[in-house]
């Protein structure tokens, strides 16, 4: 024993100080040392790479060779050392021969899965990928299986920066049910940038094609191009799924509502059409019908200026609609949504009341739904002027709600009242405890208000820009537009120079927009991209003037300009997502 550690104690010193000499170049004091060492048939095993660089390096090839062939003997053909010989001898111009020892390494390892990954990860590890790629398909030939190492193999191909034989191998192993989520995530990380996101569009495309009866490429097709938020798209492959695997709409209903969630109306309302047209008889049929009209409503609420006869067009389908199914739980979002046109477009604010409170007592105990239509109500007596009626209303929701996120809207109703009324303290108060909201839009919008107040307060004791400034804001929310114009045109003269300044232009910009009035509102947003770039509203303006000159000018060339100094100057722009889609699609790179 004392002798085997003596012995041990040597070998290691030794070949340490063989490594040392390697390392500084001294190759022939190395030779000496590990070629002593190569004798005993275990001490080569370890010495093995070292001594063969080395001889590489003195260029000798024929001692290199010998001592290759010796370990391949005394190791029984191990393909690790088979390896090592087909390097030297490629590195020695042997090219042919080379090869055949390659494949042979490879043909030996195929049916073992511990020593095909051991050679697979020795190739990587030498920058030989094609050779690694090689040894996965000899094993899948063996094995005659198509899917087999599919992960590795994706892993091999993103190495050689082959893009669509790594994304077809993930969704090889995607195939597999319970891998699909894990597909999903992976191919979210992999794919780098847009060029390659173009390329797994264009393969799931080629599959979907290749293998029409075959719902699992459709399926993945789906998810990416809701990720891309293309809702036409994944409706046209969502249709020909429910369709031919009479799925009873479920899977489209999904998309409808994810596309009106995303503000999608018009494909949202195609989705929803499509289902009342094939599905007359469901269940779901009146959630789809005033689904569809609500799309309707959402597009012809965003073109500016509103036409009144689309809004009492929308209020007869309503009508219609309650005349066919009756008014009962399911119906009741489309009184509301009646309601709520005659509010806020038509100006009918009693018979607006009249229709909610009908709504109310038919709610039969529906608390979230009589809730919602509270609110609605104070929303309706702040258009009438009765700010203590419409926070007696919130204030009830908001008792009524609490802790969720209906309460938390119903608070930051009542914080917005106190900032309409000019108690911007109590306003602050509130929106920074709704900065915690569980619901990202209120937090946002508790946030923004709060950073506006705390902007702009302070400064000035008597607080008159802020109070002008939301004074306008309330009589646009009563839709008093051409009276708020009127009060920001003085509030820019009067306060020229205040923090408020780019604010006040903005608010003014997005007022004639929506008025309809295109070239004034162009003319404000530009003014705040040249005088105020870096504040608050620089990216809004750049986003909101790049978007108008794509849809309403028609100028798509300064459009592109914009998105792109967008994305340049303000790389954590919320509108960030958008613009880029925007900017791809008027460059053209959509994929049909």
């Amino acid at each position: 024993m004392l002798f085997l550690i003596l012995s041990f104690g040597a070998f290691s010193q030794d070949a340490e100080l063989g490594m040392e000499y390697m390392k500084a170049g001294e190759y022939e004091k190395a030779k000496t040392i590990f070629q002593k060492l190569a004798k005993n048939k275990e001490t080569a095993k370890v010495i093995h790479k070292p001594y063969l660089q080395t001889l590489i390096k003195l260029k000798e090839w024929e001692d290199a060779e010998k001592f290759a062939k010796k370990e391949i003997k005394s190791s029984d053909g191990n393909a690790k050392y088979i390896t090592d010989y087909a390097r030297l001898l490629e590195l020695n111009e042997k090219k042919e021969e080379a090869l055949k020892q390659y494949n042979l390494a490879i043909e030996k390892v195929k049916s073992d899965e511990n020593a095909l990954m051991e050679l697979v990860t020795e190739f990587s590890q030498n920058q030989q990928f094609d050779l690694a790629i090689q040894t996965i398909e000899k094993s899948r030939e063996h094995f005659k299986s198509e899917d087999k190492y599919a992960v590795q193999l994706a892993k091999l191909y993103r190495m050689e920066g082959k893009i669509p034989q790594m994304i077809d191998e993930y969704l090889k192993f995607g195939f597999v049910s319970e891998n699909r989520e894990m597909v999903q995530s992976i191919l979210q990380d992999e794919l780098k940038d847009e060029k390659e996101i173009e390329q797994l569009e264009k393969v799931l495309y080629t599959k979907v094609q290749k293998y029409p009866d075959e719902a699992y490429y459709s399926e993945v097709l789906i998810w990416h191009l809701i990720q891309k938020k293309e809702f036409y798209k994944a409706f046209v492959q969502a249709r020909a799924l429910d369709r031919r695997y009479r799925k009873e709409g479920i899977q489209v209903t999904d998309l409808g509502f994810l596309a009106h969630q995303n503000k999608d109306y018009v494909n949202s309302g195609k989705i929803f059409e499509y289902l009342i047209k094939e599905y007359p008889r469901h269940q779901n049929y009146s959630l789809w019908r005033r689904m569809l009209i609500n799309a309707k409503e959402e597009v012809i609420k965003s073109v500016y200026p509103i036409n009144l006869d689309d809004i009492r067009l929308l209020i007869s389908e309503y009508s219609k609609m309650l005349q066919e199914l009756g008014t009962n739980q399911k119906t009741l979002e489309a009184v509301r949504s009646k309601g709520l046109l005659y509010a806020f477009y038509l100006n009918e604010k009693d018979t607006a009341i009249t229709v909610l409170e009908t709504a109310i007592k038919m709610a039969n105990g529906d608390q979230q739904f009589i809730d919602r239509c509270k609110l609605d109500l104070g929303d309706i007596y702040l258009l009438k002027s009765e700010p203590w009626e419409a926070t007696l209303i919130y204030s009830q929701v908001e008792k009524s709600e609490k802790d969720s996120p209906l309460g938390y809207d119903a608070k930051l109703r009542n914080a917005k009242l106190a900032y309409f009324r000019g108690d911007f303290e109590l306003s602050k108060e509130v929106l920074d405890i709704l900065k915690q909201a569980t619901t990202r839009e209120i937090a946002n919008d508790a946030m923004e208000l709060s950073l506006l107040i705390q902007e702009n307060t302070g400064t000035d004791s008597t607080e008159k820009a802020m109070k002008a400034y939301s004074n306008a804001e309330l009589l646009l929310f009563q839709h008093r537009n051409e009276e708020a114009i009127s009060n920001l045109n003085a509030m820019e003269k009067t306060f020229k120079g205040d923090p408020l300044e780019d604010e006040i232009i903005y608010l003014r910009a997005m007022t004639y927009l929506k008025q309809g009035d295109v070239d004034k509102g162009v003319k404000d947003l530009e003014t705040i991209i040249q005088k105020f770039p870096i504040e608050l509203k620089g990216d809004d303006a750049t986003y909101h003037l790049a978007k108008t000159y794509q849809e309403k000018l028609n100028q798509p060339a300064k459009a592109m300009k914009l998105y792109q100094e967008l994305l340049t100057k303000y790389p954590g722009s919320i509108y960030g997502a958008d613009a880029r889609k925007r900017f791809r699609n008027l460059r053209g790179d959509t994929i049909n």
